[in-house]
């Protein structure tokens, strides 16, 4: 007989908001990583905003007047549990973790110009920082702290990128907008854009005027068509190059043409 396969009990709805407060709190607490709004108003039978909601009193807890050692993040889309930063330290030492590398400073600088211009191609980034940006990129998506948004609508459709979620929780903010301001990026981000367009508008001016087409009319007198004038000879027929590597073969004089007499012009002159 065929073993009937048990199907997990659903849970059953939440009567107070105190239930789904603490539901939401152990969904952080065992998950570890940030868990989108609207996954919880999947599970917990409610719309985003409610969840939303519900997250900011939850996180009003951890920023009272006790002290904790873990803090509710909140991000554009999802929401995570996390430890303060300060006892890092402890928490390596206690468990045996080993300290993560930093990130390089060309990678730092490919990240800043994403985190302030974002959405930008990796050429975009070159020009700011002026060398050669790919090994940065690859390295920043291979750690997650930027990812593809989409394609730039221009000639080979470039990538663009921004940053991630984990960009947020890795330097401790909320949003985008706690980012401490600067104007460096800016002003060189300005300067890239004006010499790109300063580039086009050149290249637009410099082209060259289309050269007058000879006319078809063969029977129109070449100029200086004198007793002086010598027609041009084409040399590019020596030029030719066969597939198989042969020289041109030579064309065979032309013979002369008879005369009325039937006599070679070529020939001389006989006396009487």
């Amino acid at each position: 007989m065929e073993e009937k396969k048990q199907i997990a009990p659903q849970p059953g709805p939440l009567e107070s908001a105190g239930e789904i407060s603490e539901a939401i709190e152990a969904i952080l607490y065992a998950a570890g990583y940030p868990v989108r709004y609207d996954k919880l108003a999947e599970v917990l039978g409610l719309t985003v905003r409610d969840v939303k909601t519900m997250v900011r009193e939850l996180e009003k807890t951890y920023t009272g007047e006790q002290p904790r050692g873990i803090q509710l993040l909140m991000y554009p889309t999802a929401c995570q549990l996390s430890t303060k930063e300060q006892y890092a330290p402890y928490i390596r030492e206690a468990l045996g973790i080993g300290r993560g590398g930093n990130l390089s400073a060309s990678s730092m600088e490919v990240l800043a110009v994403v985190a302030y211009i974002q959405p930008v191609t990796r050429t975009f980034v070159d020009a700011v920082r002026g060398v050669d940006s790919s090994y940065a990129v690859n390295s920043l998506l291979d750690k997650g702290l930027i990812e593809a948004a989409g394609r730039l609508d221009a000639p080979g459709r470039p990538m663009l990128y921004v940053t991630t979620d984990k960009f947020l929780r890795v330097f401790g903010i909320n949003s985008l907008d706690e980012l401490p301001e600067t104007e460096a990026l800016s002003v060189a981000a300005a300067q890239t854009e004006a010499a790109a367009a300063n580039g086009e508008a050149s290249t637009a001016d410099d082209a060259p005027e289309a050269s007058p087409q000879p006319s078809d009319d063969r029977n129109e007198a070449a100029p200086n068509a004198g007793r002086d004038y010598t027609e041009p000879v084409d040399t590019e027929e020596t030029d030719v190059i066969f597939e198989n590597g042969a020289e041109p073969a030579q064309a065979p004089a032309p013979k002369a043409e008879p005369t009325e007499t039937g006599k070679d012009a070529s020939a001389p002159n006989e006396t009487d």
